[in-house]
């Protein structure tokens, strides 16, 4: 307990404390308690000094290497393929379609990219810290790899390029002039390794050297562009003749003309006209020409994968995205019309680089193909690498990757970076463009999708601190996104597909496995929260019936070390209800500077994680045990989910077993596990040390006789139903590990108030509760296969014979509730006659010890290899003087017993009818 100047002291410096941490440009900033602001770089993964600031702006980072990355190759050497497989028409259609769904994941990624400080990382930053580290990493990791295989796609485009001009001819294989390169597979496979090394070579040098190249390159690409325009107005019309090599080595000859502007050209490109691809040797569709266009629309990430490089990435992401999607959908749809009334159908076809035969000066559209060909293959070998690092650093899938946490002193991966061009070296060896295309696109589109899908789980939570300053999106964009990705992964390749989705559930099970520890929010917490809310709301109390009853268990726990047996016992119990485990703190919030109860939760939560409980954990802090087992009968729960069952453990003298020196998972047997903790910072000795050793004969009780017996006539007197455990530290085969299924086990019941013998109402409220409570646990999991044995005691020496009569009435009550048992008649004659013969008042509580003894005896003989019996609890005595006597009846009748629950019930849970 603090002074009251050094209590205020503190409250005000929490007062002063920064609300959060935020790490913008790599630096953690803290506010001191003056208000002057702290920076605290962290050390590199190298050990290096701090990483260089931002420095990239909207143009240059964004705009840049989006436009150059969704030019790429297809606008050069692929145009002509599009438009002469689908024609004009099908052709604007997808790009129409690729650029709607790319539109909406755009209005996703610009949402939540102006929500907060994005660090690197690009896509995957955003889905990892809007879904959480497991639907994050499998999407962080697919969509490295679809970067890994753009980046073989546009090497195998370049290669094919160069071919164009540099190849010997296919038909006479003998090198003529500037044609001195030999064709084949594993030349073509020489020629992009030695591309992806020059590719390597500028990425390891790092991202400002990248980004000066890339300014560079976009002028060479937009003359080149403006070539195209200006020859199709210069250039007159040609004629060619294109060969190729069919099959059996034979040379087949093609004529194909430059018709110049021509109406009747763009009318016979107007329809679709697909037919085989010279170079798969496959005929294509709809399906496998879209997933080659769309390609060109897999740069769209290409500035949000430089996050980290950026100035203010919330501003630049959105702005040059934006514009650089607008500025490319005018420039391709110039160039589907342009090409599809200049050239006929077989140029088209037949030659993938049709440009440089038709322009004015060819060097200008080979200088085009080869910088947009080479820089997307850098945007997308860098833009993997840093992906690749973010995964990384933030531990997801360990060892494998711990390497590609190593960075230069300027910042640079340079060891995710050699991850990444090993394999795109493995891409490579497919030899063909078309033949990675539809796997590049799949990969895309599920990225997409998942984006979609962040922005919508943020749209949908709710949450107040998702306030994005981009407003032009809803979730109707956002969940049409995510079906067009979807639907379009599975029109261009299901195989594909379907392998996909599968890798991905297969990285969401195997990171859910691992548990990765984050600090980032979990969407899926904010989700449940918005559901469960709306259906407490649903759930009215005013609506309850009696034949959907079912237990919602407030369990008071005083340590759990050695309650631990009663909490598995009582989970078995709950039958899909509510269970709460309650914890009264003694203190006086007046006198303390700060709750000392809500730092405990971190720790009983660990514990209710340890032994596979449902459970929920509520605690309160109170002067008295009752006074705050009152406040936590009065306050757990919500709407209809509040408690009806109070459990309290047996008060007796017995020294209690500790469970946590008997369970090997808090002893700590195993190697390593000791050690071990769990993701919210709760290791198994800070857990052991949090829970105070189990109490001794010599030590001090925190509750008296007459607060437990208080503690019990106070919930009766709320009307909630009553159970006391007594020896449930003797029951086995609880645990989550156990395999037990009650085959071999007893529950025995006895529904007569066992202390009042003239009593043989065995359908009152009570006996009909304890009843249900002995099936309840019939149908758990472990106690499933266990058999049920009821008890009646008669008085057979009796001449009132009514007790055959009560058999059998109480037979047809078994029979109309469907409950499974048998029932055993015990006579107690011998019983009942040490019974005292007071009056009816004194009956509660004078009973002598031969009684008490006779009772137990009796129970001792039929139940006691029962594995848990069931006992009726009398009402406790309204008098606080009794409860002293009230307790040893109840510790007399019980003693030596086993596993044992008193039961006092006060609310009807028994329904014959449907």
């Amino acid at each position: 307990m603090l002074p009251a100047g050094q209590t205020e002291e503190a409250a005000m410096s929490n007062e002063r404390s920064p609300l959060i941490t935020s790490g913008v440009c790599g630096l953690t900033m803290a506010v001191a308690p003056c208000g002057t602001v702290v920076d605290t770089a962290p050390d590199s993964a190298s050990g290096s000094p701090s990483k260089e600031p931002r420095k990239l702006n909207t143009f240059f980072g964004v705009m840049v290497p989006t436009i150059l990355s969704m030019f790429s190759i297809v606008l050069f050497l692929r145009t002509g393929f599009v438009v002469g497989h689908a024609g004009l028409l099908q052709g604007l259609l997808m790009v129409v379609v690729a650029y709607f769904i790319i539109t909406l994941t755009i209005l996703s990624i610009c949402a939540i990219s102006t929500n907060g400080a994005i660090q690197g990382g690009g896509a995957y930053y955003m889905i990892s810290r809007s879904l959480g580290p497991e639907f994050g990493g499998s999407i962080g990791l697919m969509f490295f790899l679809a970067k890994v295989f753009a980046c073989g796609e546009y090497v195998l485009g370049l290669v094919e390029a160069i071919l164009d001009v540099f190849g010997v001819d296919a038909e006479t294989s003998v090198s003529e002039g500037v044609r001195v390169l030999p064709q084949g597979y594993w030349c073509t496979v020489l020629y992009s390794s030695v591309i992806l090394l020059v590719c390597l070579v500028v990425c390891l040098v790092g991202a400002h050297i990248y980004s000066r190249m890339a300014f560079g390159i976009l002028l060479l690409v937009t003359v080149s562009l403006l070539s195209v325009f200006i020859s199709s107005l210069a250039v007159k019309p040609l004629d060619f003749v294109i060969t190729h090599t069919g099959p059996g080595n034979q040379t087949v000859r093609y004529n194909a003309s430059y018709t110049g502007f021509n109406v009747t050209t763009l009318k016979n490109n107007l329809g679709s006209g697909y037919s085989l691809d010279y170079s798969t040797n496959s005929v294509m569709s709809f399906a496998t020409v879209f997933a080659v266009m769309f390609t060109s629309c897999t740069g769209i990430m290409a500035g949000a994968n430089m996050s980290g490089d950026l100035e203010t990435p919330s501003v630049s992401i959105p702005k040059g995205t934006i514009v650089a999607v607008m500025y490319t959908f005018i420039v391709y749809v110039l160039f589907f019309v342009l090409v599809s009334a200049t050239c006929n159908r077989t140029l088209l076809i037949q030659d993938y680089g049709f440009l440089q035969r038709i322009n004015i000066w060819p060097p200008f559209v080979t200088i085009g193909i080869y910088c947009g060909a080479l820089f997307a293959a850098m945007c997308s070998m860098i833009g993997a690498s840093r992906i690749l690092h973010a995964l990384a650093v933030d531990h997801l899938f360990g060892l494998p990757l711990a390497p590609a946490t190593i960075t230069t002193s300027s910042g640079n991966p340079w060891m995710a970076v050699l991850y990444t061009w090993g394999l795109a070296q493995c891409v490579v060896f497919a030899g063909q463009l078309n033949a990675v295309a539809s796997l590049v696109t799949v990969f895309y589109l599920l990225a997409y999708a998942a984006l979609d899908l962040a922005c919508l789980a943020l749209e949908w939570a709710s949450a107040p601190n998702f306030r994005p300053t981009f407003q032009f999106f809803s979730w109707h964009t956002c969940l049409l996104g995510i079906l067009s990705c979807l639907v379009m992964m599975f029109v261009i390749n299901p195989v594909y597909s379907s392998g996909s989705v599968v890798l991905l559930l297969l990285l969401l099970l195997f990171l859910h496995y691992r548990s990765p520890t984050s600090s980032w929010g979990y969407i899926s917490q904010a989700l449940i929260f918005h559901q469960v809310r709306k259906y407490l709301l649903m759930l009215d109390v005013r609506k309850d019936h009696v034949k959907f009853w079912r237990p919602q268990v407030l369990l008071m726990v005083a340590n759990p070390r050695s309650s631990c047996q009663l909490i598995l016992f009582v989970n078995q119990l709950k039958k899909g209800g509510l269970y709460v485990l309650g914890h009264v703190q003694l203190g006086d919030l007046d006198s303390l500077p700060s709750d000392p109860v809500q730092h405990q939760y971190n720790f009983w939560l660990s514990l209710v994680d340890k032994l596979g409980v449902k459970a929920f954990v509520d605690l309160t802090l109170s002067p008295s045990v009752r006074q705050g087992t009152q406040h936590l009968l009065r306050i757990t729960g919500l709407g209809g989910m509040k408690p009806n069952t109070l459990i309290l453990g047996f008060y007796d003298s017995c020294t209690p077993e500790d469970f946590f020196l008997q369970d090997t998972a808090f002893c700590g047997t195993s190697a390593g596990q000791g050690t071990e903790g769990d993701n919210f910072g709760v290791d198994l000795p800070s857990l052991q040390a949090h829970f105070p050793p189990v109490r001794h004969v010599e030590s001090q009780r925190w509750l008296s006789p007459e607060e437990y017996v208080g503690i019990i006539s106070d919930a009766v007197k709320m009307n909630k139903n009553v159970c006391l455990g007594r020896y449930f530290f003797h029951l086995e085969g609880e645990g989550k590990q156990s395999k037990v299924d009650g085959s071999e086990r007893t529950i025995d019941v006895w529904p007569l108030n066992l202390l009042q013998p003239g009593c043989r109402d065995y359908q009152d409220v009570c006996s009909l509760f304890l009843l249900q409570m002995a099936c309840v646990l019939n149908m758990s999991s472990k106690w499933r296969h266990a058999r049920m044995r009821i008890f009646l005691n008669v008085e057979t020496e009796s001449s009132d014979q009514g007790w055959v009569v009560d058999e059998e009435t109480f037979r047809e009550l078994l029979k109309k509730l469907r409950i499974r048992a048998s029932i055993k008649i015990v006579p107690w004659d011998s019983v009942v006659q040490h019974h005292t013969q007071a009056g009816a008042e004194e009956q509660s509580h004078a009973l002598s010890d031969h009684f008490l003894s006779a009772v137990n005896s009796m129970l001792m003989e039929h139940s006691s290899q029962a594995a848990v019996r069931f006992l009726y609890l009398p009402r406790p005595p309204a008098r606080h003087s009794r409860s002293q006597t009230y307790l040893a009846q109840l510790e007399a009748v019980t003693s030596g017993l086993g596993p044992t629950l008193l039961i006092h019930g006060v609310t009807p849970v028994t329904y014959t009818d449907l």
